[in-house]
C-alpha cells in the first residue's frame, strides 16, 4: 500500500504548528479587540465595536498565515468564505436550523414553567434591535471563523477529521467556562454544539451553514424570545422574557446555553443536520477523480468510426490498357531488331 505523502509525520507536525500559530493569532486579535474597543467605554457601540475588529482581524490574520504557510491564493474563501452557487441559501438553512433549535428549547419551558414577556415597542428600541442584529451577526462570525475556519483545517490535517472536530469543540468549551456564571452544563452545552458546528463545516465544505446555525440559535433567543445569553439580558431592547422553569430546561440566569436539555438537542440535531445537508456533502465531498491511462481523443476515434461506416464500399474501377495496331513497317523494324544480325566475320558459302 503507498502511504499518503500528506499524511507523514513532517507534514502533521508542520500542521501541528500552524495550528499554534493560528491560537497564538486569535488571543492576541481578541487581546487588541477588547483593549481598542475600551477606548469607547463610555460608548454603548463598545460591544459592536469590539466584535467588528475581533472579526477583522481574525480574517485578515488568518488569511496572512493562508498566504504565507499554505500559499493559498484566495486565502479568505480558502477560510470557508466561499462564493459559490447557492451560498444565500446555505446561510438560511444555517439561520432556521439555529432557530429551530432554540425553539424547541422554549416548548419545555412553557410546558413546565412559565414565560412572561414584556414588550417596549419604541423606536429607539427598534433601532437598538438593528444594533444588536450586527453585534450578533459580528460576534457568531469571529467565532466561527476562529473555531470552524483556518484553525479547524489545520487540526484536520494534523489529526484527522474526527479527532480534529472534537478537539476543537473541546477547545469551545472550555472557553466558555471564563464567561460569569458558566457551569459544567454550559460547558456541556458547548462542548455539543461545537460538534455540531464542526460537523457543519464537514458536510459542506464552507462556513455559511455554522455561522447561519450559530447566529440563529442566539438571535433567536436574544432578539426573537428575549430570554438571556450567557448570562447577560443587554441584548433584548423589544422584548423581555422572565423564564420560571426548571434549570434543566431553562438554564436559571445564564440561559439555554447553561441547560441539559440545549446540549441534549444539540447532540439529537446532528443526525437532522446530516439530512438537510446531504446534497450538499453529495456535492461538495465527492472524489476528485484524476485522470490516468493513455490520453484518448475520443472525438477523433469517433469520426474515424463515423467515415468507415458511411464510405462507399463499391471498388474502385481500375484502369483499362490499350492495345494500339502495328503498321507494317512498324513490324518489320520489330522483326529485324528481335533477330540477331549477320556479321561480316561469317564465313561464305560457295556452291562449286
Amino acid at each position: 500500500m503507498i502511504s499518503d505523502p500528506r499524511n507523514s509525520p513532517f507534514n502533521r507536525a508542520r500542521a501541528v504548528s500552524r495550528l499554534l500559530l493560528a491560537l497564538i493569532v486569535f488571543l492576541l486579535a481578541r487581546f487588541i479587540a477588547e483593549r481598542s474597543a475600551h477606548g469607547f467605554a463610555d460608548s454603548a457601540a463598545e460591544p459592536l465595536l469590539a466584535q467588528a475588529m475581533l472579526a477583522f482581524m481574525l480574517l485578515l490574520g488568518f488569511a496572512f498565515l493562508g498566504l504565507t504557510q499554505e500559499k493559498q491564493t484566495h486565502p479568505v474563501a480558502e477560510q470557508g468564505f466561499l462564493r459559490r452557487t447557492g451560498w444565500r441559501g446555505e446561510v438560511g438553512l444555517g439561520i432556521a436550523f439555529g432557530w429551530a433549535m432554540a425553539l424547541l428549547c422554549l416548548i419545555p419551558v412553557v410546558v413546565f414553567g412559565a414565560l412572561v414577556v414584556r414588550f417596549t415597542p419604541t423606536l429607539a428600541a427598534f433601532g437598538w434591535l438593528f444594533v444588536d442584529v450586527l453585534f450578533f451577526s459580528l460576534a457568531t462570525l469571529a467565532i466561527t471563523v476562529a473555531f470552524q475556519g483556518y484553525p479547524f483545517q489545520c487540526a484536520i490535517r494534523a489529526f484527522g477529521e474526527p479527532a480534529a472536530t472534537l478537539i476543537m469543540a473541546i477547545l469551545y468549551g472550555l472557553m466558555q467556562i471564563s464567561y460569569p456564571g458558566a457551569n459544567r452544563a454550559s460547558t456541556a452545552f458547548c462542548f455539543a454544539f461545537g460538534l455540531l458546528l464542526g460537523i457543519a463545516y464537514l458536510r459542506t465544505r464552507a462556513l455559511w451553514i455554522p455561522w447561519g446555525i450559530h447566529f440563529g440559535w442566539i438571535a433567536a433567543q436574544a432578539l426573537l424570545f428575549g430570554l438571556p445569553v450567557s448570562g447577560s439580558t443587554a441584548y433584548s431592547p423589544v422584548i423581555q422574557s422572565d423564564a420560571y422553569a426548571p434549570t434543566f430546561f431553562a438554564g436559571g440566569d445564564y440561559g439555554f446555553n447553561a441547560s441539559w436539555f440545549a446540549a441534549l438537542v444539540a447532540l439529537a440535531a446532528i443526525p437532522m443536520l446530516f439530512r438537510l445537508t446531504r446534497e450538499l456533502s453529495f456535492r461538495y465531498n465527492a472524489p476528485v477523480l484524476v485522470p490516468g491511462g493513455i490520453p484518448v481523443d475520443l472525438d477523433a476515434a469517433a469520426r474515424r468510426q463515423h467515415e468507415s461506416a458511411t464510405r462507399d464500399e463499391t471498388p474502385a474501377a481500375k484502369p483499362l490498357v490499350q492495345i494500339m495496331p502495328v503498321g507494317a513497317s512498324q513490324a518489320a523494324a520489330a522483326t529485324n531488331e528481335s533477330w540477331p544480325k549477320q556479321t561480316s566475320d561469317a564465313p561464305e558459302s560457295h556452291v562449286n
